[in-house]
């Protein structure tokens, strides 16, 4: 018998948590289980990398609506409502959209999907949740709330932080038990491969011109990620004599706020905002330094990306980072805030051979986990609730 499976998220768009749950479900094996992806918007870029086998189910279609324009209004709230709407009534989502259906597992692929789950009208099926964040860091999240996701059957967390803080919070030894630490997904071949591609010529020879040190971060543009600090800081910096280029991969709601950001502070020629690309590959392996300039992580998956194309890697303090740069072997950790990414970034601009070190340990080093572990982990989670 197939194990029926739903899965409840957001959308597809590009962000670390869609990207993960997408290349999981790649390599899961079809004969096993049988999946409902539930999406609330049908939207995002990795709508096509679903596989076919899943049946991917929607609430509302479109694209995600990140302004106010006058005309957009009606819609988002339109939206919004019915979201809501079944988000109190479960029972008219299950009924209506899920056709009565019965599943064994219902699976939260992030954390802002904790009622949605919890509240599901189905007492008999188990309830897994999957976290990608340090929520001790999201607003909101309150040692009270936090301690809701304990109603959950298992809950799988990416970060040796986030498991702390679950494990503090547990009042029980049945409660630590539900707390599960799972290495990401990530495919190093696929990347490997795709950062052989070609960049477009026109964008390769904005990158190459002056032969400046280029920084690359990559990431959804949201306040989280700190891109805002970036900026100032690359400002300070050129304004101190130190010429460089930053390139920004990612797109977000905060896309236009930091563009007009990037324009106030006068940098649109040495900084550029490249939008989203589904192969951000071939602009790491171009970049001098990967730089992570997040203000909260949960487990920056981006840096074992940057790891595995061996990149220079300054990144701020935040979760995840330790435990994946080794405490500091494989990459600059710097104090999470604006002067912090300012010392880094300066660091390799002033001392560029104080890098080596690292480039010598990312000679050698193994990733903790493959794909195929990752996986085998999380199928294992799922076949024995």
């Amino acid at each position: 018998m197939k194990k029926k499976i739903l899965i409840r998220i957001g959308s597809l768009r590009h962000g670390g948590a869609e990207k993960v749950l997408v290349t999981f479900l790649k390599n899961l094996p079809k004969d096993k289980y049988e999946v409902d992806l539930l999406l609330n918007l049908y939207s995002g870029k990795y709508l096509t990398d679903v596989p076919d086998w899943v049946n991917v189910m929607f609430l509302n279609r479109g694209e995600m609506i990140t302004t106010n324009r006058p005309k957009d209004i009606p819609k988002k709230i339109y939206r919004v409502v019915y979201q809501q709407l079944l988000k109190k009534y479960p029972k008219i989502l299950y009924k209506r959209k899920l056709k009565n259906k019965q599943y064994d597992i219902e699976f939260a692929a992030i954390h802002g999907f904790m009622d949605e789950v919890l509240n599901s009208p189905l007492k008999s099926s188990k309830k897994l949740m999957w976290i990608h964040n340090d929520l001790t860091q999201v607003s909101g999240y309150t040692p009270e709330k936090i301690r809701r996701f304990f109603n959950y059957d298992k809950v799988m967390v990416i970060s040796e932080k986030i498991q702390n803080t679950f494990l503090s919070l547990a009042k029980t030894e049945e409660e630590k038990s539900k707390i599960i630490r799972i290495y990401n997904p990530l495919d190093t071949d696929e990347i490997l491969t795709k950062s052989q591609s070609e960049l477009p010529s026109t964008i390769n020879h904005q990158l190459s011109t002056n032969n400046n040190p280029l920084f690359i971060s990559v990431g959804t543009v949201f306040p989280q990620k700190g891109f805002d600090r970036l900026l100032r800081v690359h400002k300070r910096l050129l304004d101190e004599g130190f010429q460089h280029k930053v390139l920004i991969v990612g797109d977000g709601y905060d896309f236009e706020n930091v563009k007009k950001l990037k324009t106030e502070l006068a940098v649109d020629e040495s900084a550029i905002m490249l939008g989203f690309t589904d192969n951000p590959y071939p602009y790491f392996k171009a970049a001098d330094f990967y730089i992570l300039s997040s203000r909260y992580e949960g487990f920056p998956t981006v840096l074992f990306e940057a790891i595995t194309l061996k990149k220079n890697i300054i990144a701020t303090d935040v979760s995840g980072v330790q435990e994946m740069l080794e405490g500091g072997k494989l990459g600059l950790i710097t104090e999470n805030s604006e002067e912090g990414i300012y010392s880094g970034m300066k660091q390799a601009l002033n001392n560029p051979e104080t890098f080596q070190t690292y480039q010598d340990n990312l000679q050698n080093y193994e990733m903790p986990f493959n794909l195929e572990n990752s996986v085998h982990s999380i199928m294992e989670i799922i076949d024995n609730l």
